[in-house]
C-alpha cells in the first residue's frame, strides 16, 4: 500500500506538493470515488486513477521504446553532450529513467528506457546472454570467412576473448546483421576492425523479445506495447535474472555494453 500523493508524483507530472493540491481541490478519483486526503493508500495493481477527469497512469515502472540517433549519448546527463532522456518531454525526465544497455553516440537503433533496475539488470547481466541483433556496414567486403571468424569466436589483439556470434551476409557485400549475446565495450567495432573490415554504420535491430518499431523515425519513442511488455515478463521469469541480493547493487551508469 503506498500514499496517493506518492503514487501521483511518482508519475513525474507533479512534485508531492503539488500531487496533494490536487487531491484536496477533489481534482483526483479513484476506482469512481473522489479522493479526500493525500494520505489515502491503495496498492498500484489495477488502480483506476483520474486526474481532472482524464487517466493517469499509477504504475511503479515505465518502460519506452526509444529509436536513438546518431550524435546523441546514453546516458542520463552529460556536462558536454547532449543525452538521449533529452529527448523526452519533463514529465518524463523526472521519473527516473535510465538506459537499459547503452549505445555509442553515433550508433542508432533500439534503445529501451527504463526505472526498472531488476529488467535492466536481467537484459543485461552477462549469465542472461540475451539476443541483440544488429545492422552493420563496413568498408570491405564480408565473406564467409568472417561468418566462420564470428562463429568460431574472437580473440582480439587487446586480449579480449568474444563469445560465438552470428553474422548473417546480406545482398550487399558490405552489409550483414549481427547477433550478440554479450555486450563488452565498442564489440562489434572492435571484432569487426579484428578482421580488417572497420564499421561505417551501426543500427541496433533487436534486445531479447524487444524489436525496434519501423514507425518510429530517429529520435522519436513510445511506450511499450502490452505484447512487449509480456515479453519481458517472460524473460523476467526464465530464471536468466539476477541471483537474490544482486538487484540492490545494480549500477545503471556502471552498464558499459555499447556498440
Amino acid at each position: 500500500m503506498e500514499r496517493l500523493d506518492k503514487i501521483l508524483a511518482g508519475t513525474g507530472r507533479w512534485s508531492r506538493k503539488e500531487a496533494r493540491g490536487l487531491i484536496r481541490a477533489g481534482r483526483v478519483t479513484v476506482n469512481g470515488r473522489t479522493a479526500a486526503s493525500p494520505e489515502e493508500k491503495y496498492r498500484r495493481e489495477d488502480l483506476v486513477l483520474l486526474v481532472d477527469g482524464a487517466p493517469v497512469s499509477g504504475e511503479r515502472y515505465t518502460y519506452l521504446m526509444l529509436h536513438k540517433p546518431a550524435g546523441l549519448v546514453s546516458a542520463t546527463e552529460d556536462p558536454r553532450q547532449k543525452t538521449v532522456l533529452e529527448l523526452l518531454p519533463g514529465h518524463l525526465r523526472r521519473i527516473g529513467l535510465f538506459p537499459a544497455g547503452r549505445l555509442d553516440r553515433d550508433t542508432e537503433g533500439l534503445l529501451l528506457l527504463t526505472n526498472d533496475g531488476a529488467l535492466a539488470h536481467d537484459l543485461l547481466s552477462p549469465r542472461s546472454h540475451v539476443d541483440k541483433r544488429y545492422f552493420v556496414r563496413v568498408a570491405g567486403r564480408l565473406g564467409p570467412a568472417d561468418c566462420a571468424a564470428f562463429a568460431g569466436g574472437l580473440r582480439l589483439e587487446d586480449g579480449l576473448v568474444c563469445l560465438p556470434a552470428g553474422l548473417e551476409l546480406l545482398e550487399a557485400p558490405d552489409e550483414a546483421i549481427v547477433t550478440l549475446r554479450e555486450g563488452k565495450y565498442h564489440q562489434i567495432k572492435r571484432m569487426l576492425a579484428h578482421l580488417g573490415k572497420p564499421v561505417v554504420y551501426l543500427k541496433r535491430l533487436t534486445m531479447g523479445p524487444l524489436r525496434l518499431d519501423p514507425a518510429l523515425a530517429p529520435g522519436q519513442w513510445r511506450p511499450l506495447t502490452e505484447a512487449e511488455l509480456t515479453g519481458l515478463e517472460k524473460l523476467r521469469r526464465s530464471g536468466t535474472g539476477p541471483e537474490k541480493g544482486e538487484t540492490a547493487g545494480f549500477d545503471r551508469e556502471a552498464e558499459i555494453e555499447t556498440h
